[in-house]
């Protein structure tokens, strides 16, 4: 046996060896497996185990083509499969208080991140420092895309503004730790959240409302999916993958024909010419457009977690190009992190405050944005097992929103680092 291994097959069939070990141990609900996975997060072993097999020497990923399929093929499918079951008019019916809660979080993000720039320039500049595809504020931008939308709109923004992907594991640990420290204080508050409810002098009766609403379109829409169904996602992705590239390559290739400060490579705009950007675009508004047929009841036959799956997939190519040791090169980066959660989260509880809203608007507004689809469902459920699926709504909204708001957030990013 020669080592490295270099073919791809080989290479995505030990992804998928690393994946499947991932879900499998971490379903098991008792002994080693069940305290392993309550200390280290799942998605995190996804990144780890194949950055462990490109760090130790047995696979080679540089001349691999599967994070190249993954991000132009599976991710912009993903995304049109996470999206086509948003129901706008559902999102408004949650009430406007849910809606605030949601776009308070993400305005948290936005600002939060380069707030904490500038706080921690103040007395350790070089954290924050860098310069071309080495600079901070390109990594953070990723983390501000993970805490946004997810692991789709984390992957656009690596690749939009190209952060060197060597140094991305540092970026990665930052995203992992700092919001499962967020969502551990959140689980905590569930078990508080009459105290919490009265002391905001909350109106819960909405929640009681939402309970039986979603229950019943839950009950709705689930079916056992057949061939027939499959074959229709398989339409719906990946002839949605084509309209995205056919439209990006034109849309990127008029703007940079066009517009002088996007050709100029030095400054953030210029990623506006970034083909893969008007991909990922292209293909949300196509899913969002799916939304408003018949195709949005796929999601009954499984479309997010179709679209899950190739998210995982994506992760675990970003992971085997992840240096380990770059983890420990700027330790500073978790303080940013921390800092960063921590003007997100008194935000939200300012504008709770101040509209009287429940806890649980606050709980699943905050990780619809920073855990996505993978943790605002489990929020979501510990208030109750029929509201799991507004935590998935919730978390498709802010796949939608959060290329646009990590992207703006970037750019907030790169002026403060540069004052």
């Amino acid at each position: 046996m020669n080592l490295p291994f270099t073919e791809d097959t080989v290479i995505f069939g030990l992804l998928a060896l690393c994946l499947g070990f991932v879900f499998y141990t971490s379903s098991i609900k008792k002994g080693f497996w069940k305290k392993f996975y309550a200390v280290i997060p799942t998605v995190l072993m996804c990144y780890l185990l194949p950055s462990i097999l490109a760090s130790t020497g047995i696979i080679d990923e540089k001349g691999s083509q599967t994070y190249y399929i993954a991000s132009r093929y599976l991710l912009p499918a993903a995304l049109i499969l996470m999206t086509l079951s948003i129901d706008l008019k559902a999102i408004a019916n949650l009430g406007s208080k849910a809606l605030i809660m949601f776009l308070t979080g993400t305005i948290g993000i936005i600002i939060g991140g380069p707030l904490a720039i500038l706080i921690v320039s103040i007395f350790s500049p070089e954290t924050v420092g860098g310069a071309g595809f080495d600079a901070v504020w390109r990594g953070l931008a990723t983390i501000a895309g993970s805490w946004i939308g997810g692991g789709a709109n984390q992957a656009a923004m690596l690749e939009v503004f190209q952060f060197n992907q060597e140094k991305y594991g540092g970026m990665v640990l930052i995203d992992i730790v700092v919001a499962n420290i967020w969502m551990a204080i959140i689980l905590l508050g569930v078990g508080k959240t009459k105290k919490i409810d009265a002391w905001f002098k909350a109106d819960t009766s909405s929640i009681e409302e939402l309970k039986a609403k979603v229950s019943e379109h839950t009950a709705k829409i689930a079916r056992v999916t057949s061939l027939h169904d499959f074959m229709m996602l398989l339409l719906f992705a990946f002839a949605g993958v084509g309209l995205a590239h056919f439209f990006g390559h034109h849309i990127a290739g008029f703007l940079e024909a066009n517009f002088e400060i996007i050709r100029n490579k030095e400054k953030a705009l210029s990623s506006l010419g970034s083909k893969f950007l008007w991909m990922v675009v292209v293909a949300t508004v196509f899913g969002i457009g799916l939304s408003f047929t018949k195709a949005k009841n796929y999601e009954g036959a499984g479309a997010s977690k179709i679209g899950g799956v190739f998210i995982y997939i994506l992760v675990a190519t970003i992971g085997m190009k992840m240096n380990l040791s770059a983890v420990f090169e700027n330790p500073g980066l978790i303080l940013i992190g921390l800092i960063w959660i921590t003007i997100h989260a008194l935000l939200l509880i300012l504008v709770a405050k101040l509209i009287k809203a429940p806890f649980f608007f606050l709980a699943v507004g905050s990780q619809a944005n920073v855990g996505g689809a993978a943790s605002a469902p489990v929020v979501a459920a510990e208030f109750h097992p029929s509201l799991t699926s507004v935590g998935i709504l919730l978390a498709v909204f802010g796949y939608v929103v959060g290329t646009g708001g990590a992207y703006l957030c970037a750019l907030l990013m790169e002026v403060a680092a540069s004052m």
